[in-house]
């Protein structure tokens, strides 16, 4: 097959959309105890539910929650991890583990026991729907309660605990049984009792940082009273304390980025803490859910540890020689290591491989792969490997991002392609090298994508992730652009051909884009248009975010009219692409209404596709399939070539008006295209979850930062 006879975008391909949407279980959360692993895992084929699963000794996989039961928690709006398994005595005095969960849709915490035919709710039902929410759970030292974030939704607001709930099921009925712990701060994460259970560590922080910002360690002593002798370890304002874990009553290993990048440290209780590898790389996941964790330590006093850049890899750490020893695999994307001290589990992926669980035995380096988030792999030879560059940005600042060049066996095509710019939400967040098989289907049809971590993305220290701080829409802006004029001055890209698209924060990057002149069109995935709406609507954790990203208000409100897409449709000229969920309640609906209506009050083409039920992330296989379809069927339009899904029609007139909220002054005035206040919200304050995701704050979630679990997807 020649290039002139199937030009780029046309290349024939086995990947289809619905292999996209539909054939990815995602997994997360992974559990061992002895022979027994447990983990989340999605349903995209069910509308998104996720369920918890559970691998015996012998090999045997067991789904525990059955439909209509849904693992998920949706506390910080983004969620985090839902379950946790614990031991339950039977009859014979022998321990049997059962799990306890976050249930989806009403957010109580609920117990499994071992082959029981239904769970038993272990926490009060609230006095409305989901506004008692619980997530990150760890077992105290008797293993008779279990210790976790509480988070609860009032008239007055959002209120958040670490608290302590019987396994008895007695705070099913008497809501004093759930008892509070700590209180007073704006967040919590990572509650860890200490093995003797005389002492309860745990992380929070306050507005307006968010936790890669500065959080707090704390550390306190347990009685028949509650918490006492309350001091902060390690952390502050500039500082970021992650995931602390007891090595014994008196020592904690933890991450902190005192040194500019996530390191491991030991603290004692008393004491000065110390690094225990410095090294200019992370050591750590950025902390956009609750429960990620990056190192496990193990009874022998070894620590396995995930370090690198945007993507992380094993290795184990020795504090007896102060030796690193990476571990070799085929995987180079890892992420939430596990251990009962004995066993070690993780999630890994590598281009070519899709998301894994895996056992990893540290003595040996042979890591063993348990599950595979999808039965069926196109031939590899249409799958593209990623190319790691650094390219010059904005005064000669380094950009990192990801270039996947087309991939198709059947055909040799030396000419510049077409390459569509990636931009990941969040803004702090981070593309990795973990196979895509959405970047497959275009690039084994002849179109190129550059994945970018823009200045503002984690993995590459503090300094890095600050590089957005103030200058949202104006450094994420500059970065994509920059990689795209690179891949063009290297011979890759044409010119004429470039596209940018993102979900979330990366979906209002890619619309801010147009208004300059590198881009011919672009794709928004629930992206944020209107920054001053976004204030209005969106949910607590995110509710300062923008602080930092854009700026204080009222200071700086002519920034955040300045820089909100649906007031610069005057500098927009080409063709727009709009994908939104109808229950979206991070980046409501209204945001791409108004910027549809803008765009057709000026004739510039666009099409506006809404996903009914979907919130922010798509889940359901079926609104994947139509959405990424709809992408190609875009870029042919644009790009002109003939594409194997059906056509789209671009409007350039305004869509019906309707009812409700107020349309943005933008998109009410065209000949007025500077006077947008902030807008009522379509759904109302409301819950979301994080993509992506943040996920995200002032509402700039990630769908996919590690594809959050909450109501929506995402991760800041």
């Amino acid at each position: 097959m020649s290039e002139l006879s199937s030009p780029h975008g046309s290349w024939p391909s086995p990947i289809s959309a619905g292999d996209v949407a539909r054939d990815v279980h995602r997994m997360s959360f992974p559990s061992v105890v002895g022979d027994e692993i447990w983990w989340e895992e999605e349903r995209p084929a069910e509308g998104g539910r996720s369920t918890v699963m559970r691998r015996d000794a012998d090999g045997t996989v067991t789904e525990l929650l059955r439909a209509p039961w849904s693992a998920g928690t949706r506390v910080h709006e983004y969620g985090g991890r839902s379950f946790l398994p614990v031991p339950r005595r039977d009859d014979k005095a022998l321990t049997r583990m059962g799990i306890v969960f976050a249930n989806a849709e009403d957010q109580r915490l609920y117990l499994l026991e071992r082959d029981a035919a239904a769970p038993t709710p272990l926490t009060p039902e609230p006095d409305r729907p989901a506004a008692l929410r619980y997530a990150d759970p760890a077992l105290s030292a008797d293993g008779r309660q279990v210790l976790c974030v509480r988070e609860e939704h009032t008239d007055g607001g959002v209120r958040r605990s670490v608290v302590t709930v019987p396994l008895s099921g007695r705070g099913a009925h008497d809501p004093s049984a759930v008892r509070e712990l700590a209180a007073g701060a704006d967040f919590y994460a990572s509650p860890v009792v200490s093995p003797d259970g005389e002492r309860l560590a745990y992380v929070r922080w306050n507005h307006p940082r968010m936790p890669w910002d500065g959080t707090e360690l704390r550390i306190g002593r347990l009685d028949g009273a509650g918490l006492s002798r309350e001091v902060t370890l390690k952390g502050g304002v500039d500082e970021s304390v992650l995931s602390p874990t007891w090595v014994d009553a008196d020592t904690l290993y933890l991450a902190s980025d005192w040194p500019g990048f996530w390191n491991l440290y030991q603290a004692g209780v008393t004491g000065q803490a110390m690094a225990l590898y410095p090294a200019e790389e992370e050591f750590h996941a950025p902390p956009g859910r609750l429960g990620h964790r990056s190192f496990a330590v193990l009874d022998s006093g070894r620590v396995v540890v995930l370090h690198g850049n945007a993507d992380l890899t094993p290795s184990v750490y020795d504090p007896d020689t102060l030796e690193l020893t990476p571990v070799t695999t085929e995987f180079t994307s890892w992420s939430q290591v596990d251990s009962d001290g004995h066993g070690v589990v993780a999630i890994a992926a590598s281009a070519t491989r899709p998301q894994c669980l895996v056992r990893l035995h540290p003595d040996s380096g042979r890591v063993e792969v348990l599950r595979e988030s999808t039965d069926a792999l196109p031939d590899p030879a249409y799958l593209p490997v990623p190319e790691h560059v650094t390219l010059p940005g904005r005064y000669g600042s380094p950009v990192h991002a990801n270039v996947y060049r087309p991939s198709n066996p059947g055909v040799d095509a030396d000419a510049p392609a077409p390459f569509v710019v990636w931009v990941h939400g969040g803004p702090v967040s981070h593309a990795s090298h973990e196979l895509d098989l959405a970047k497959a289907y275009f690039t084994s049809r002849g179109i190129g994508v550059v994945d970018v971590n823009y200045g503002g993305s984690t993995g590459y220290g503090r300094s890095y992730r600050k590089r957005v701080h103030k200058e949202w829409g104006v450094v994420d802006v500059e970065d994509a652009a920059a990689a795209a004029r690179a891949l063009v001055d290297r011979g890759l890209a044409d010119p004429e051909r470039l596209a940018i698209r993102g979900p979330s924060a990366g979906g209002f990057t890619a619309l801010l884009s147009l208004t300059g002149d590198t881009f011919a069109c672009g794709v928004s995935y629930f992206g944020v248009a209107d920054l001053l709406g976004l204030v209005e609507t969106t949910h607590d954790f995110e509710s300062h975010f923008l602080d930092s990203l854009v700026g204080t208000l009222p200071g700086f409100v002519e920034t955040y009219r300045e820089r909100s897409p649906v007031n610069r449709i005057g500098e927009i000229d080409v063709p727009v692409l709009l994908l939104q969920g109808t229950d979206d309640r991070v980046v409501t609906p209204d945001q791409a209404f108004g910027m549809a209506t803008a765009l057709g009050k000026r004739g510039v083409p666009y099409a506006l596709l809404e996903f009914e039920g979907e919130g922010h992330g798509f889940h359901a296989a079926a609104s994947r399939e139509r959405a990424l379809e709809a992408e190609l069927a875009f870029y042919a339009r644009v790009f002109g070539f003939e594409a194997d899904v059906a056509p789209l029609t671009l409007e350039t007139e305004p869509p019906a008006p309707r009812s409700g909220p107020e349309e943005p002054e933008a998109a009410k005035d065209s000949g007025d295209l500077t006077a947008a206040d902030g807008t009522e919200a379509a759904e109302g304050t409301g819950t979301a979850e994080g993509d992506e995701p943040p996920a995200a704050t002032g509402g700039v979630p990630s769908p996919d930062g590690e594809r959050g679990r909450g109501e929506e997807e995402g991760t800041p």
